[in-house]
């Protein structure tokens, strides 16, 4: 009887829409303690441990952390590229009108942190790193958002989700330019002769998904070799996957539906904790206040919500578009702190970003100081105006 019970405490865990970014939030504490504790040095040892296979024509004999951030990552991209285009097809992003305000929202919450960051880091060892107050992690953002549960307009999650989707197709442009290394064409070209053999599965509307990622798994190899980043290998795969606008399930949305529990429940808590395994210093707490955190503390903290509301201020008052149904200016400021939670892509970005390893520490410790603060601020404002509405429709 008590199995059953556990058992059912299990289920209904999982099923839950905040598992994920607890699971996310329990690898991040597990990392920290272990970083800094006697099983520091063994954690890393692991992490470098090399796993694989090399030959004179194979080179896949890669370290573990390795795997994690160019293998499971490219899985994640995958999952975030299939979100685009469904979005793009027959979501909120479908047509002019539904995707602009999203879309200048998130353009509006990537520049003006970019810039933050450069007016700290411009002519510094550290000036590279302005991608990183860019990103949104969409997990935790959507998991803090959920919790408010009725306290705030439906229309309000839809914006944070399709805006934090655009954010992320933004990120992944930002990583194909501009953080990849010199490009060997050979490999290049060896992945586009992969794209068009899943271009002309496509046109010959093959429904299994799953057969897709057989020559996509050629296409991250090629493309990892290529000196692009691999994860982008996952988005040009998810782009050729067929869907359509119709109510019949599609392939791309069976190959959503199969991933998003394995890359919410595993992928990202395991980037997470091989990620955060930072062993505290001195040196590091001085880093939060010197360009490199401030850029990326005020990027993510009053970037974001400054350029998401600035944008959607203009954007409405020139009727390019409206607000999400219910919502109001507040509403937008506090979905734009969410926005400032950057974790996941942030760190990606700040471990692509440096080659020092304690460059690469103290982003990761501004990243998540910041996103912590700006979850917290976003929700505690979310859920002050959604009290004040509650108060006020109950004096009707």
């Amino acid at each position: 009887m008590a199995n059953r019970i556990n058992l059912d405490i299990f289920r209904k865990f999982f099923k839950s829409a905040n598992a994920g970014g607890i699971l996310l939030f329990a690898g991040v504490i597990l990392s920290l303690i272990i970083a800094n504790s006697p099983l520091a040095s063994s954690l890393q040892s692991l992490l470098n441990m090399k796993l694989g296979y090399e030959s004179e024509f194979v080179h896949l004999n890669y370290s573990i952390l390795l795997w994690i951030n160019d293998g499971l990552m490219a899985i994640f991209f995958l999952l975030v590229g299939l979100e685009i285009k469904r979005e793009i097809v027959e979501g909120e992003l479908s047509s002019p009108r539904k995707a602009s305000l999203p879309v200048l929202a998130a353009l509006g919450g990537a520049a003006v942190p970019a810039l933050i960051y450069v007016a700290f880091n411009a002519g510094t060892d550290t000036a590279g790193g302005w991608g990183i107050p860019m990103a949104t992690d969409i997990a935790f953002a959507l998991a803090v958002i959920g919790i408010l549960g009725k306290r705030i307009p439906a229309s309000l999650k839809i914006f944070l989700a399709a805006s934090a989707i655009v954010d992320d197709l933004i990120a992944i442009m930002v990583i194909a330019f501009f953080y990849s290394s010199g490009v060997e064409m050979t490999y290049l070209l060896y992945a586009g002769v992969g794209m068009v053999v899943l271009l002309i599965m496509n046109r010959m509307n093959i429904q299994n998904p799953y057969l897709y990622l057989i020559p996509g798994a050629f296409i991250w190899y090629f493309v990892h070799h290529s000196g692009i980043h691999a994860t982008i290998a996952g988005v040009l795969v998810a782009v050729t996957i067929p869907t359509n606008n119709t109510e019949i399930e599609s392939p791309l949305e069976r190959l959503e539906h199969a991933l998003l529990k394995p890359v919410n429940f595993l992928i990202i808590p395991i980037f997470a904790f091989a990620n955060t395994n930072i062993t505290l210093q001195s040196e590091m707490l001085d880093g939060l206040v010197a360009p490199l955190g401030l850029g990326i503390t005020l990027g993510l903290l009053l970037g974001k919500p400054l350029g998401i509301f600035s944008m959607t201020f203009l954007a409405t008052k020139l009727k390019i578009s409206s607000l999400p149904a219910g919502s109001n200016f507040k509403h937008i400021i506090g979905v734009g702190l969410l926005s400032g939670i950057g974790f996941t892509m942030s760190i990606f970005i700040a471990i692509l970003s440096f080659d020092h390893p304690l460059y690469v520490n103290e982003a990761k410790l501004s990243i998540l100081i910041t996103s912590l603060l700006a979850g917290l601020a976003g929700y505690y404002l979310l859920r002050a105006e959604g009290s004040k509405a509650r108060v006020t429709k109950a004096k009707i």
